[in-house]
């Protein structure tokens, strides 16, 4: 004979909740709503639509937003420390002083975002779109942007120690003036002709400027 189980089916997301650590807000939608300085660390927010959303100063530690909307929301100052946001839609989002180390963005869409002064120590940006995105200021020192679409993106004012894994990534007109990437993990020469450096640029060894720099104003 054969034995027969029972099969309990997932519980659904509770999407009527008022923010928690450790909620369920799968596919929910939370689009345009005010909850600065919310409590939502672990929580699970797979594709949940924070489209246009406060979330400032919300503490996101190992929160899973994974395929979330965030188009032009607001993460500032907001703490992420080991959240995955993986594949998540943020053009224009707003990340500015977030700190976000240990954190995945990869293969996310950032066009556009603004991570002015976020601390994204070991952040994984592997495959992520960052086109015109800005980090001025941002630590990233560890970070990752492996096949990354860096195109307009500026970079000139972050900050890193050691290496940053830059291998083939596309850096068209890439702002990089001023940085010291010698010790940048990945960087080829056809890389750094498409990329807008300066003088105070440094290269690793074997790599040279091109006569295009510095690059005009964007």
């Amino acid at each position: 004979m054969l034995a027969v189980t029972s099969v309990r089916p997932a519980a659904a997301a509770d999407c009527g909740s008022s923010p928690a650590a450790g909620l369920d807000w799968r596919d929910c939608s939370k689009r345009s709503i005010v909850i600065p300085g919310s409590d939502l660390q672990g929580a699970d927010l797979f594709s949940t639509d924070f489209t246009m959303t406060d979330l400032s100063g919300s503490n996101l530690t190992a929160a899973n937003l994974e395929k979330a909307t965030l188009m032009r929301a607001s993460l500032a100052g907001a703490k992420a420390e080991k959240a995955n946001f993986a594949r998540i839609e943020a053009y224009r989002a707003n990340f500015a002083g977030m700190s976000a180390e240990g954190a995945s963005f990869t293969a996310a869409e950032l066009q556009r975002a603004d991570f002015t002064g976020a601390r994204l120590t070991g952040g994984n940006f592997e495959k992520a779109e960052l086109g015109r995105a800005n980090f001025d200021k941002a630590v990233l020192t560890g970070a990752t942007f492996s096949l990354a679409n860096l195109s307009r993106a500026d970079l000139s004012t972050a900050t890193f120690e050691g290496p940053i894994v830059l291998d083939r990534a596309f850096m068209f007109l890439t702002r990089i003036e001023g940085l010291d990437l010698s010790a940048a993990q990945g960087l080829e020469q056809e890389q750094v002709d498409l990329a807008c450096g300066n003088a105070q640029t440094k290269l690793p060894a074997g790599l040279s400027a091109p006569d295009g720099w510095p690059c005009a104003s964007d």
